[in-house]
């Protein structure tokens, strides 16, 4: 499996093949108990059963747990503060802008999640008009163990905030009459797209001096507006399968998965993600909407179990797909 190369770009064909060669191969299957019961990060409801894990690649850093309808994936702290594009990279791709970095092939992740029945949707659309990814949720848990040698398990989303490092863009037709945006303002106005804009977080007393420049109501809902976008907050978005793609060589015909430049988790939208944002999040460093949640992420270093798990129940009353 080590040398195995992509030829068939049907996800679920390529998921058939990849299992029936693990099921021929010489695979030890590997037990690991699940994290502690009593763990105060890890509600009842959430629960795995211990099981067998069957791992997928020669490194072991990716282990299919059939019976507890989970993907494991072994790695590794590598960030902890700054923008981020992703939750979880390829080793030596993306480490500079992405928490955890995993030792593996990128199809591998794919593969594991196809043997659990997940569905891959279609990757984000940028041309000719935005079209945001789609996929089948998957639950992504971070489970690491904390400096007092107690076993932690929470939402991945718990690691990433809204970034407030970036600038703010609020529709304006035009400045209110009379209005003289300071020069030391983070505030400026763009007359030929007609829009008002901030760059950065705003804290309470610039939002006081900026609405009292103006009693004007559009203008005051853009402060307003501004104020409560540029909060840090934690993400919200779920993850999504959205299946990456495949890439084809003309003269061979050979097929190369699109996520082995190290896009397995996204926090910005790429159409080559593994698992991407099931919302809309700029790539560009101007818009990066995500940035690590430091004061909650372990050292660097640290060894951390990324636990994916497919949804497929009624999540807030909806079916999920």
């Amino acid at each position: 499996m080590k040398n195995h190369t992509l030829r068939n770009g049907h996800a679920k064909l390529f998921g058939g093949l990849l299992l029936v060669g693990l099921s021929l191969a010489n695979w030890t299957v590997a037990e690991e108990p699940a994290p502690k019961k009593d763990s105060p990060a890890k509600p009842a409801s959430e629960a795995k059963t211990d099981g067998k894990l069957l791992p997928l690649n020669p490194q072991g850093t990716v282990l299919l747990d059939k019976e507890g309808k989970r993907v494991l994936l072994k790695t590794t702290v590598v960030l902890r503060e700054g923008l981020l594009e992703l939750l979880c990279c390829l080793k030596q791709t993306k480490e500079h802008e992405s928490i955890l970095s995993l030792d593996s092939k990128a199809y591998i992740v794919h593969a594991g999640l196809l043997a659990l029945g997940a569905q891959p949707g279609t990757p984000v659309r940028f041309t000719p008009k935005y079209q945001p990814a789609t996929g089948q949720r998957i639950d992504v848990f971070v489970i690491w163990t904390d400096e007092k040698g107690k076993s932690q398990r929470v939402p991945a989303q718990q690691w990433v905030q809204r970034s407030n490092r970036r600038t703010f863009a609020e529709p304006l037709a035009a400045l209110p009459a009379g209005i003289k945006i300071p020069d030391d303002s983070p505030m400026r106005y763009d007359a030929k797209e007609k829009l008002l804009l901030w760059d950065g977080p705003m804290f309470e007393k610039e939002k006081q001096r900026h609405l009292a420049l103006s009693a004007d109501p559009a203008y005051r809902k853009c402060v307003m507006t501004y104020f409560e976008q540029s909060k840090l907050k934690q993400m919200e978005a779920h993850w999504i399968f959205t299946g990456s793609g495949f890439a084809v060589d003309e003269k061979t015909g050979e097929k190369a998965y699109y996520a082995e430049d190290g896009d397995v988790i996204c926090v910005s939208n790429f159409a080559t993600a593994t698992l991407d944002v099931s919302v809309e999040s700029s790539a560009t460093n101007a818009g990066l909407l995500y940035e690590a949640y430091t004061e909650r992420i372990p050292p660097k270093g640290t060894a951390v179990t990324i636990e994916l798990v497919p949804i497929t129940e009624n999540v807030g009353g909806k079916a999920v797909k």
